[in-house]
């Protein structure tokens, strides 16, 4: 998705009263590649170091609630939400607009939730990246189901440094490269989509079903059953990609009773 001229657009996405610095960094280095950069700015009390594209008033009106209320008693527990659902609002009208081709998160702890809060409401498909300090160890719960695309900083995100410039360059070039690929998800409409679960265990036998069910005429898509995996499946058919299931590795829901590590959600099933 792209500009009326035609031309991708990179949405950077940050705190530009704590990240100024590595924002501007961040939209020069995509402007460099050749690509427009456009930055929507998620702070709310310090003053921003650097204009964006899409200014922070904007942002919380968007979320419902103005940057002035927000201001009289700020906290990280109110504003968050507040921001984060303006965020969504405002870069899903730009993806339906065809104005926004590929988001990149820049934060720390904060910023990392606030961002992949809201890359986890995008369609997959549309590039996501999160340039975040918390990016190595668990990252579950900023990932989510969705495709995201997380690169640890390595140093802190306090000003630019060697080591923050070239990831950030790395990012912008990344962003660069899937927005100017302009893939979209997609499924040849006349084959349905069966959803087939799967471990390593029962690969043998996932393999047999998946061939029996392409054979008959059918998509398949295989989910690896940890968790993750199922609750993306169960997305999938909430959108209506899914069609039918087959549920061929149950642990997600025997962990899901008692409390396993691959436990599927309450949702599942």
């Amino acid at each position: 998705m792209s500009r009326a001229d035609g031309e991708p657009v990179v949405v950077g996405l940050a705190t530009l009263d704590t990240k100024a610095q590595e924002a501007a960094w961040f939209r020069d280095e995509v402007k460099r590649l050749g690509l427009e950069c456009r930055l929507m700015d998620v702070g709310v009390v310090g003053r921003p170091g650097v204009t964006a594209d899409v200014d922070r008033e904007r942002v919380a009106k968007a979320g419902g609630k103005s940057l002035a209320a927000l201001l009289e008693k700020p906290s990280r527990e109110e504003a968050g939400p507040i921001m984060a659902a303006g965020a969504t609002a405002i870069l899903r009208e730009m993806i339906d607009r065809g104005e926004a081709s590929a988001v990149v998160g820049i934060g720390g702890t904060q910023g990392t939730s606030l961002a992949c809060r809201v890359m986890q409401e995008l369609p997959y498909g549309f590039p996501k990246i999160m340039v975040s300090t918390a990016a190595s160890g668990d990252t579950s719960a900023f990932v989510g189901i969705k495709d995201i695309t997380m690169m640890f900083s390595v140093s802190d995100l306090v000003g630019l440094n060697p080591l923050t410039r070239m990831v950030l360059s790395n990012a912008a070039a990344a962003a660069c490269g899937m927005a100017a690929d302009e893939r979209e998800l997609s499924f040849d409409g006349g084959r349905p989509v069966v959803g087939m679960t799967n471990l390593g265990v029962l690969t043998e036998g996932a393999l047999l079903a998946q061939r029996l069910l392409e054979e008959a005429g059918f998509e398949v898509v295989v989910f690896h059953a940890v968790g993750s995996g199922g609750r993306a499946m169960e997305q999938l058919m909430r959108e209506g990609i899914i069609s039918a299931v087959f549920d061929y590795a149950m642990g997600e829901i025997s962990d899901e009773v008692f409390g396993g590590l691959r436990a599927g959600g309450k949702e599942r099933m």
